[in-house]
């Protein structure tokens, strides 16, 4: 095929296809094709438009055509493909599969999958999951809140939220809290390494060796952590954690420690300690709100990073791992940011207790 293009005439279509042809502005294939009909205006065979623009002499020439039958606009759009055409949905079948998965659950199950809907209402499931993609829907899947019921709940999100972003001068912000019921668990056989094509693999069942609980201070300035071994959970336990950060922080600065409404935390030998001790500050975060808590993703870190997978024959050897683990955090801390202001969780808890008084309805 060797139709031959016409020279560009009119300055208005030739300052058009220049503009296509700028990197940037376009899509590279439509940057390849306003090239092809600037290059046929100025005489230039397929073969060696082919060539310049990297495409055999069949995919020029059929680009010429379109430009040829419908102009510039020929060049930004694909030509319609062949087979199978991709199925509609109408806004009204949408409106009802919308109203389907939102507002009623099948017979004999919790939710819907793409093929029970479809099943339901006569449509395929790849257009259920078309419709479920472009709404943002997934009802296989399920996450969990609490609300604090806390009275002073405002008060203590200020307190805490207000030494994230605000700490004062002088002194350490320590978020405090216990990692408790550690299992040293030990795996009945070994596993199985990973491999190219397979992941790797341990027994179902194991061996409980005991447990230990972390206890861990976290400097919400550096990421530093203080942390200390108990198998315990007790004031007495919280005690010796307590005389612990007394040794390891500058006596000249104050500390404030955040921690959970734990009776730990406010039992009455401890609020002895505390009496004679004024340079520790407590800071309590509200009850079923212990995402308030910096040193919680600390935990969470610890236990996919080192703990969760790993197998252990005694509580010692899973006592050094994490010792091991938090000596290592420390030699390059990286503390986390607290970027949320008490204003936005506030708005947040009030559109949550909205949502659950209308679903009480």
């Amino acid at each position: 095929m060797s139709c031959k293009l016409q020279p560009v005439s009119n300055a208005e279509v030739e300052r058009e296809l220049l503009n296509l042809t700028r990197k940037g502005r376009v899509e590279a294939r439509t940057q390849q094709r306003a090239r092809i009909a600037l290059l046929a205006a100025k005489g230039w065979q397929n073969k060696d438009i082919a060539a310049e623009v990297g495409l055999n002499r069949l995919q020029v020439a059929l680009w010429r055509g379109r430009f040829l039958e419908s102009g510039i606009d020929a060049l930004k759009q694909d030509a319609p493909r062949c087979g199978r055409p991709v199925s509609s949905v109408t806004a009204e079948v949408e409106s009802l599969i919308l109203a389907k998965t939102l507002h009623d659950k099948p017979i004999s199950a919790t939710h819907w999958s793409t093929r029970t809907l479809a099943a339901q209402l006569g449509l395929g499931p790849t257009s259920i999951r078309r419709v479920w993609s472009r709404n943002g829907l997934k009802p296989h899947r399920q996450t969990s809140f609490k609300l604090s019921r806390d009275p002073r709940f405002e008060d203590k999100l200020l307190d805490v939220v207000g030494l994230y972003l605000n700490p004062p001068e002088r002194a350490l912000v320590l978020s405090c809290d216990e990692k408790s019921q550690i299992q040293a668990l030990d795996r009945t056989q070994p596993g199985l390494p990973m491999k190219r094509g397979r992941f790797g693999i341990v027994t179902h069942d194991y061996k409980r060796h005991g447990t230990t609980t972390l206890f861990a201070a976290m400097n919400t300035l550096d990421g530093t952590v203080i942390s200390l071994c108990q198998p315990q959970h007790r004031h007495e336990e919280w005690l010796n954690f307590l005389r612990l950060i007394q040794r390891q922080t500058p006596r000249h600065l104050e500390l404030h420690l955040i921690v959970d409404n734990y009776g730990t935390h406010k039992h009455p030998q401890v609020q002895a300690w505390l009496a004679r001790h004024p340079r520790f500050v407590m800071h309590f975060t509200p009850t079923s709100a212990s995402w308030l808590n910096m040193v919680e993703r600390f935990f969470r870190d610890i236990s996919e990073n080192r703990i969760r997978r790993d197998s252990f024959a005694s509580v010692a050897e899973l006592e050094l791992a994490i010792d091991l683990y938090i000596l290592h955090h420390n030699a390059n801390p990286k503390p986390f940011i607290w970027t949320a202001t008490a204003s936005d969780i506030l708005a947040k808890v009030t559109r949550a207790k909205a949502a659950l008084a209308r679903a009480s309805k």
